[in-house]
């Protein structure tokens, strides 16, 4: 089994050829980006060594849990996508982590982050789930991200709803493609509370396929600059804007009208009757 710790550090060529005249303590000490991606690791050992430790660099191996990253304080960036991780635990600790890449593991609940207020980026994309199952989220996190996320991206993950993600009101870009989403009103819904929101990527959605789903959208979403890898046109949406209030402006003035000859007429003759 191959384990992260100081030894494989110490081993490491940039390690030797950095290191110089300073001692292993030293060079750990200042090391601030750690990068083992692809090196067939199993498991993180003791590593609390590299207290100024920034960025880790670990996709493309097989881990399996995340774990005795506590010591981390300045940890703001940590790629573990392509890995065997199971469950998002053991981050409480880092709490200026500002970028995490899971993509590609096998992850079921988006959970335990509800310490960290400085998230940014969360990257889930491309679980390895069981047939049948989709990815879910611990309303806890969510409304603990509330605040702090700006990107998320749950794409192929067999998610057929996002209304839990309403609460992610700071969201500026979401990627949520080749799922199972198929009701463009719950879309126009969430994406109506996110006012940050700038790029929007649902492509091979179902809901891609419905009639005026981009019309729609577009409409709801008054800053949203690229939908589905297409940039939206500003005279474009403008012009979506204004024919949607002139749509409803007639409808109320039909509902109005109804309404009126209701009230004139509570019990119309025939005549009326054929009117109506």
């Amino acid at each position: 089994m191959v384990r992260l710790n100081v030894d494989l550090i110490a081993k490491s060529s940039s390690c030797s050829k950095k290191k110089g005249n300073c001692s292993l303590a030293q060079y750990l000490k200042k090391l601030t980006h750690l990068n083992f991606s692809n090196k067939n690791i199993e498991e993180i050992d003791d590593i609390s060594a590299c207290k100024n430790l920034s960025v880790i660099y670990l996709y493309d191996n097989h881990i399996k849990q995340i774990c005795n990253l506590s010591f981390a304080y300045n940890l703001t960036h940590l790629y573990m996508q392509n890995n065997s991780i199971t469950h998002i635990e053991n981050l409480a600790d880092v709490r200026k982590l500002c970028k995490l890449y899971l993509g590609g593991n096998s992850i079921m609940v988006v959970e335990g982050l509800e310490q960290l207020s400085e998230l940014k980026e969360l990257h889930l994309e491309g679980q390895r789930l069981p047939r049948g199952e989709k990815l879910l989220f611990d309303p806890r996190t969510l409304l603990s991200l509330s605040e702090s996320l700006i990107v998320l991206n749950i794409s192929n993950n067999n998610i057929d709803e996002i209304r839990d993600l309403v609460v992610l009101r700071n969201l500026t870009r979401f990627s949520a493609t080749n799922n199972q989403l198929q009701d463009v009103q719950e879309l126009e819904v969430v994406c109506s509370q996110w006012p940050q929101l700038r790029r929007m990527d649902l492509s091979g959605n179902p809901a891609c396929h419905k009639p005026k789903y981009r019309d729609r959208l577009i409409t709801v979403c008054k800053r949203l600059v690229d939908l589905d890898g297409k940039e939206i046109n500003e005279l474009s949406r403008q012009f979506l804007i204004n024919w949607k209030a002139s749509k409803e402006a007639k409808k109320k003035m039909q509902d109005e009208q109804l309404m009126t000859a209701q009230i004139t007429h509570p019990f119309p003759d025939s005549g009326m009757r054929s009117f109506l």
